[in-house]
């Protein structure tokens, strides 16, 4: 399999252990991996050509639209190299924790073709992170009310 083989590039993104996700330029979804069909629960057909709203819980959709947009006419995420965990919608209404990488996709001109983004559900890492969170400040007042 060679790397420059435009099979072994659609094998690799199509196989990816990741969510990847596509949306041009007005939001609307245009690649979905097999990865997001396991994350997310919609398969690739359900997906396509829908909005990204699609994911985002209804609450955080403004937010979400806002900075998109930023990220579009910047031509760069602020996040620009990092993961971020994020909230997102499965398609049985159920609301995980995913962490989510993103970039912006241009065109050989330099043209913003759209929003790349990578994502992986932490939903339970998050719940037992949370979990020991809330363990240490109650020890912590424990221990103060002590001294």
């Amino acid at each position: 399999m060679s790397g420059d083989d435009p099979n072994t590039a659609e094998a690799l993104v199509h196989q990816a252990p990741d969510a990847i996700v596509f949306a041009d330029t007005s939001g609307v979804i245009r690649f979905w991996n097999a990865a997001a069909t396991r994350v997310f629960g919609f398969s690739e057909e359900q997906a396509i050509g829908e909005s990204l709203d699609l994911i985002i819980p209804e609450r955080f959709r403004e937010a979400h639209w806002n900075g998109f947009d930023r990220a579009l006419e910047a031509r760069v995420t602020m996040s620009a190299g990092q993961a971020l965990a994020m909230r997102s919608v499965r398609s049985d209404g159920v609301q995980i924790y995913v962490e989510l990488s993103f970039s912006i996709v241009l065109d050989d001109d330099g043209n913003v073709l759209g929003a790349l983004s990578h994502a992986r559900d932490i939903t339970e890492r998050f719940g037992r992170d949370r979990t020991a969170r809330k363990r240490i400040q109650d020890l912590e007042a424990a221990l103060e009310m002590k001294s």
